[in-house]
């Protein structure tokens, strides 16, 4: 207790980063059943993971006002995936766990206001405040992206790509980790990187 308490007076921001980290220790890892939950929709309305059992799901950690999570969804990129992936059939749940007063928490109406301004299309967004979800999935960074199959399977889990920096002119230049899992899916092949290393801010999460 003593030196953790030593940590958070020499440096806060990592000891948020060992906790975090410490919380992520259980997380299911591809080719596990991804772990059931009920969240609250932006809309009001219960999102249930299993009622989308027969369809391939993303869950996206998302912080907006996070610079990664930005590089993202203003170059387009994220908004452009998520297009593509709901026009085949794909659920893509955003995923928020921010806590209240902590960076990136936002209400229903702002979250569904944010997303219409920045032309996002997912198929719903699940408010976790509490952080209950994020911590079942051991997520830690904003984003943070997870691909379960059709048969409740987790089957990637990481970054959004390959070069972990703030700089939207990185994107082209990156493997598109998710697009590439997405591909080999839909092939039935097996994905040839189905847990890679996730980079961002850390989940705001309220301990």
């Amino acid at each position: 207790m003593l030196f953790l308490k030593t940590i958070r007076k020499l440096a806060p921001g990592l000891c948020l980063s060992m906790l975090v980290a410490t919380s992520a220790v259980a997380a299911p890892n591809p080719g596990e059943s991804a772990p059931a939950f009920t969240g609250t929709g932006a809309d009001g309305k219960p999102v249930n993971l299993e009622a989308f059992r027969g369809k391939t799901v993303i869950l996206e950690w998302t912080n907006h006002e996070c610079p990664f999570v930005r590089k993202h969804y203003e170059s387009g990129n994220i908004p452009t995936l998520q297009k593509e992936a709901t026009g085949k059939g794909i659920v893509w749940l955003q995923v928020i766990s921010s806590a209240p007063g902590k960076e990136g928490y936002v209400d229903g109406k702002t979250a569904q206001q944010l997303n219409q301004s920045r032309k996002a299309q997912p198929s719903a967004v699940v408010l976790d405040p509490e952080g209950k979800i994020g911590k079942l999935y051991g997520a830690v960074t904003t984003p943070h992206l997870y691909i379960i199959n059709a048969q409740g399977t987790l089957v990637y889990k990481g970054g959004i790509d390959s070069i972990q920096s703030s700089n939207p002119a990185d994107i082209a230049k990156a493997e598109n980790y998710v697009k590439l899992a997405l591909a080999d899916l839909s092939a039935g092949r097996p994905i040839a990187q189905n847990n890679t290393r996730p980079y961002g801010c850390t989940v705001k999460y309220a301990n």
